[in-house]
């Protein structure tokens, strides 16, 4: 099982995270793989160290994979969670009141957007 994280918005348009297990399946000599999933494009990103973005939506429905450097995550409802270099977030915000997203090493953090 891959553990991922999801943000998304409720019916008043207060933000929530949800964590969801992938399942894996063997596949003998290759590994563990999950059921194929549809994606429309890949983004490679960079961000400032001192990133610190206020609120806002996600522009698409996409996983998002740390590759290097952690993120705390704030929800309209004031949660906060941090996550570290290789975890995962499906962020599926794309309408309501949104995230904020902030640095949390003081480093070019460096992340894959996957869009579905």
């Amino acid at each position: 099982m891959i553990q991922i994280t999801r943000i998304y918005s409720d019916a008043n348009g207060d933000s929530h995270f949800e964590n969801f297990e992938v399942p894996l399946k063997d596949k003998g000599d290759i590994g563990f793989l999950s059921d194929d999933e549809p994606a429309k494009s890949i983004v490679f990103r960079e961000v400032a160290p001192s990133y610190d973005y206020d609120f806002h939506n996600a522009p698409d429905r996409q996983y998002i994979v740390l590759l290097e450097g952690g993120i705390e995550i704030e929800t309209s409802l004031e949660e906060k969670r941090s996550f570290k270099t290789g975890s995962i977030l499906l962020v599926e915000d794309t309408t309501g009141k949104g995230h904020r997203t902030k640095n949390l090493e003081s480093k070019v953090r460096k992340s894959i957007f996957i869009k579905l």
